[in-house]
Formats: structure tokens, sequence, C-alpha cells
């Protein structure tokens, strides 16, 4: 069968996305999982051109970067701005509307050689710069905007990497969140994002950036089965790679997702259990 069109970036050849797969799943279960590991072997999962090589480049850069950030530069604000006038003002990182449209915005190796993508990328970059650097950095997953925070939540202060590291003031905070929820932040949005918590999202960007693009499913199966490799997934993630199979023609693989998925949630919604293996039923049928 002819394989359709599909943009770059390409994805690895078989054998390479399983080894990609099987060092995702093992970092994913370290006591201590490596964020910027992570996310450049989503890279290499997404992007056949990412070799090993290049993940080592890539981490490479993230060094030098920490290695040009001033020594203990003082306080949490000292450090936003140190990290602002490095990473913002001096390499030009930060994004624009147009990045939500490409998918090289969500991989981090075309992040730090674009110096342009989402804003959760961008924090990975400034997470990843500054923890080098010795600094009390951590990720804030707010509603529909990722920012970075510097310090303990006494004196925290936040900053924007997708405005070019912008130290916000607590009404900027306030108003991303408005925007997003239309509700004011509840204290618990400002807490440190996990590194498990930041990939899924991260991975949940991409899925959504396939869904506006059905051509792109190629895309969503391998973000999916991606973050099924993540201890505590959400249990829907196999009813999504079902149906994801079904739509690129694998009806019988397809079929036993969705099924498996059923019997899962059978005890709790036996309706949706039985509607989801009628699904799943029709797709077997459609080998017939």
């Amino acid at each position: 069968m002819r394989q359709p069109y599909l943009p770059p970036p390409y994805p690895p050849p078989p054998e390479r996305s399983a080894e990609v797969r099987r060092r995702f799943a093992e970092e994913a279960r370290a006591e201590r999982p490596d964020l910027s590991a992570l996310c450049l072997l989503i890279g290499a999962e997404l992007d056949g051109s990412l070799d090993d090589a290049g993940i080592d480049a890539a981490q490479a850069e993230l060094d030098r970067l920490a290695g040009e950030l001033p020594y203990r530069p003082g306080g949490p604000r000292a450090w936003a701005e140190a990290a602002r006038r490095l990473l913002g003002d001096r390499h030009g990182f930060h994004g624009t509307p147009g990045d939500y449209q490409r998918l090289e915005s969500s991989l981090l190796h075309e992040v730090l050689r674009r110096r342009r993508g989402l804003p959760i990328l961008l924090s990975v970059v400034w997470l990843e710069v500054a923890r080098r650097a010795g600094a009390p950095v951590y990720g804030v997953a707010l509603p529909g905007h990722f920012v970075v925070g510097f310090g303990p939540a006494a004196d925290r202060v936040l900053a924007d990497p997708f405005d070019g590291g912008r130290v916000l003031t607590g009404t900027d905070a306030e108003l991303l969140v408005v925007g997003a929820t239309g509700a004011p932040p509840d204290p618990s949005m400002l807490e440190p994002a996990p590194p498990l918590e930041v990939v899924q999202r991260v991975l949940n960007n991409m899925r959504a950036w396939a869904a506006a693009r059905p051509e792109r499913s190629d895309v969503a199966l391998r973000a999916v089965e991606l973050a099924l490799l993540i201890p505590s997934h959400p249990a829907r993630l196999r009813y999504e790679r079902g149906q994801l199979l079904v739509r690129r023609g694998q009806f019988a693989a397809g079929a036993e997702e969705m099924e498996h998925y059923a019997d899962l949630i059978e005890v709790v919604d036996e309706a949706a259990a039985r509607a989801i293996r009628q699904e799943a039923g029709t797709a077997r049928a459609t080998l017939n």
C-alpha cells in the first residue's frame, strides 16, 4: 500500500523507535526522572533525524547555556532576571502565536535550534539551564500556559519564557489563569510540576496538535504510545490508542485495545463498556 505523504519531521525506523521507547520507559520509571532526557527521547521518536549524537549535542547545549549564567546572582528575582537576560535577551528564546501551528515547537532539540517553541518547551529550556546553574527553579503548570518559578512559596518569582522570560507580577499570573479558566487562580496551581507531569503535558500538546490535522494521526499515535509508557497514566489512553489504530486501518489491533479498555472500566461504568465493545465489534466487522 502506498504510504501517505508526511511533511518533516520524519519518524524513525522501527528498530530505532523500539530502542527510543525502551529508554523512555526506563527513564520514566527512574527514581528521579531526567526531564531533558525524556523530552529529547520524545524528539527522537517523532524526528528520525535525531540520533544519539544529536541528543548528546542538545544536552551539551543546555550545559553550555548554563555555564553562561552568573554564579549565584542572588535571591529568586535575581535568578529570574539573570535567566531572562541570558535566554530571552541574549539568545532570543521566545514564542509567537505561529509556533502553536508547528510540531517542531514541541520538540526540545528543535526549540534549542530555532530558539522558538511552545510555553512548556521554552520552560523546559529555562528549567534545565537554570537547574544546571544551581538555581531554585521548577515548572508551574498554570491552566493553558506553562511558566517557571524561582524560590520557595514565601518569595516565589514567576517568569514567562514564552514572553522572553518576563518576570510576572501577581496580577500577571492571575490574568493568565482567568483568561484560561474564567476563574481566579487556586494556590495549588502554583505548586511545582513534577517532571513526569511536564512530560505528560508535552505529549498532550502533541495529541492536540495532531487532532486538528487528521492526516497526522501518526503523530497522535506515537504521542499516545509514549504516554502509555509513563507510570500511572490515564487508563482512557488505551481507548484513544484503539481509536487511532482503527483510524489508521489496523482494525483488529484497535478493536483489541478498545476491548481491553472496556474490561478495565466495566466495574465502574457498565454502559460505557458495552458501548465501547460495540464500537470494537464494528471495527472487527470492517475486516470481513
